[in-house]
């Protein structure tokens, strides 16, 4: 996925099969939203800025680390959700086939569901990150602050609706409660991106 065009990707996610789907493109958000950060953030360096290199050399390793988190989360999702579609065509002619295909199934939805909660801590980290950059970044740029946070917001309620989709075939308790916790943190991320957005709207108005 990291080598593949953008129209090759899109015409992917627009065919008839499983992955790659929303959560993948849940994590791209989340990749966007990083590497805008990292734009705007190089262009808060050189002598205008010395006072916060310290901040934005910190924000730009971040930003990096955060765009590749988020681009392999989407191949690992892509990868989960082919291994969905495999234990679905698993045979159940049999009493004990049926018992396989449920479990592997129900294994296979545990994995699915793991990318998709990452990438809402990632999508939290950009934020973070972007509520870092907001005071101190090149005020030419700062709209792109906004873009960042908006992509977080899209990656981490897109992904939100990835997990909850799994939940109901989830029998492993432990798992489903680890996932709803996760699930449960978005609201949180969403909120504060909107004070960030209104930030820079209420900025940029002036």
């Amino acid at each position: 996925m990291r080598d593949e065009t953008i129209s090759g990707f899109l015409e992917r996610l627009a065919a008839r099969q499983p992955a790659p789907g929303g959560g993948a493109s849940a994590a791209l958000h989340a990749a966007q939203g990083a590497a805008l950060l990292g734009m705007v953030a190089r262009y808060t360096t050189g002598e205008k800025y010395a006072a916060h290199h310290e901040a934005i050399d910190r924000i730009i390793t971040a930003t990096d680390e955060l765009r590749a988190a988020a681009v392999q989360l989407a191949q690992d999702d892509a990868a989960a959700f082919g291994a969905v579609a495999d234990a679905y065509r698993l045979p159940k002619g049999t009493e004990q086939e049926k018992a396989a295909r449920s479990a592997a199934i129900g294994e296979a939805l545990v994995g699915a569901a793991w990318p998709p909660s990452e990438v809402i801590g990632v999508a939290e980290q950009v934020v973070t990150a972007a509520e870092g950059l907001l005071p101190v970044g090149n005020r030419n740029v700062i709209s792109d602050v906004a873009a960042a946070v908006e992509a977080a917001r899209a990656a981490a309620t897109t992904a939100r609706v990835n997990i909850e989709i799994n939940l109901g075939g989830i029998t492993d308790d432990r798992a489903r409660a680890e996932l709803a916790e996760v699930a449960g943190e978005v609201d949180g991320i969403a909120a504060r991106a909107d004070r960030v957005t209104a930030a820079v709207r209420e900025e940029i108005a002036k």
